[in-house]
């Protein structure tokens, strides 16, 4: 019988550069990291923590053993790698590290080799010089020749349709042709935790896949605007956020809603051309508040300098003086075009892009070049006060 894939295979990146200790640490959290993702989509598998890779096998014992049968390794390495911290999975097929076994595993993937299709091997041998009887070199093209006679394909070494790959340990190896790409980066929950300043449009979605990228659990918050904004506003950010935390769910991402209709109107009121920026160091001061309550060691946006007046250099200054902790951009420097074709790839683009009506209340000639001395002379005296006492307002926007 043809061997078929048993089990997926995950691959990681950065983190492998880590001191021992901390590489241990991140694995471990990677590995969790893993389960909760297939648990939240309902594969049944037992993942296994190695010092060089992880990997995916069909559960084992209780309920779960009587659905082996039913496991996929590519549904799991497809979920695998939506996982922060993985850099590529692959659903395999596991055989002893011998050339028999590995041709026979390569020509039984090969059995659905596109036709006209070219092809590569390509092998990377664990061990030292005396644990296998042949290099990598050496194995690639005995495995390359069978696949070559079985299918009839042309070799292609430098872009290849499609790729074997021999993954030769001393006692074990895997055999795969299909590789789906992660995010990279490294795991979360390794980073601590920050506070997002989130709004559902085209930045701050992507703002936070980034940080859920660096190792950092992200909890949003959302000012509601009352007036200023409305219920298509509030749908917009929910649902962008729930896209964004669906490769995290062992976190509670879910937005955080803080009222702030009040402290808006007010804000429209009695301020001018310095009026953004007040808002902006407002919701600075209330994610200062949620990051006491929630332990987070720092706030986080999704401006970019200049893309609007309240993001140019002078301003951003001036509204980072309402924050005692640091604020995180990871947008800093990106071109619009750059997050749009992100927001595209991660899959919030649609519901960022939808026409929500909120842009009443910035004035008709913002300043673009505000100190903090004239900031402050023009705002409310007990705006920033205001704004830190309205966390404890929150509520959780799925739990309205």
């Amino acid at each position: 019988m043809q061997p078929s894939p048993d089990l997926a295979v995950v691959r990681f990146g950065e983190l492998g550069i880590k001191s021992g200790k901390v590489r241990g640490q991140m694995l471990d959290r990677l590995a969790e990291n893993v389960r909760a993702i297939l648990e939240d989509r309902e594969i049944a598998g037992r993942v296994e923590r190695r010092w060089s890779r992880i990997l995916i096998w069909p559960a084992e014992g209780g309920d779960a053993e009587a659905d082996n049968s039913a496991f996929s390794p590519d549904e799991a390495a497809q979920a695998a790698a939506d996982t922060f911290g993985v850099v590529s999975t692959r659903p395999a097929i596991s055989v002893a590290p011998e050339r028999e076994p590995l041709e026979r595993a390569a020509v039984a993937l090969a059995e659905d080799h596109p036709e006209g299709a070219t092809f590569a091997v390509r092998a990377n041998r664990a061990g030292s010089a005396e644990t296998h009887p042949f290099t990598s070199q050496e194995i690639e093209r005995e495995v390359g020749a069978a696949v070559g006679e079985a299918t009839g394909a042309d070799v292609d070494l430098d872009d290849p349709d499609r790729t074997y790959r021999l993954d030769v340990r001393e006692d074990e190896a895997f055999v795969s042709a299909v590789e789906y790409d992660g995010p990279g980066g490294l795991p979360v929950g390794t980073q601590g935790k920050t506070v997002l300043l989130f709004s559902g449009g085209l930045d701050s979605p992507v703002a936070g896949w980034e940080l859920f990228k660096r190792g950092l659990e992200v909890v949003p918050v959302y000012l509601d605007l009352g007036a200023y904004g409305g219920a298509d506003h509030l749908a917009r950010a929910t649902e962008t956020a729930r896209v964004v935390a669906r490769s995290a769910p062992h976190v509670d991402a879910r937005l955080r809603v803080v009222p702030a209709g009040d402290l808006v109107e007010d804000l429209v009121a009695e301020t001018d051309s310095t009026r953004m920026l007040s808002l902006r160091r407002a919701m600075l001061r209330v994610a200062e508040g949620v990051a006491d309550d929630v332990g987070a060691h720092s706030l986080a946006t999704g401006e970019s300098v200049g893309q609007k007046s309240s993001q140019t250099g002078p301003n951003l200054r001036t509204t980072d003086a309402a924050a005692t902790r640091p604020v995180y951009r990871p947008l800093l420097t990106r071109d619009k075009p750059e997050i749009v074709e992100q927001a595209r790839d991660i899959g919030t683009f649609v519901d960022a892009t939808m026409n929500v009506g909120c842009e009443r209340v910035a004035p008709d000639y913002p300043e673009t070049n505000a100190t903090i001395e004239q900031v402050e002379a023009a705002e409310p005296d007990d705006l920033l006060a205001r704004a830190e006492a309205l966390a404890d307002e929150r509520y959780v926007a799925d739990e309205g």
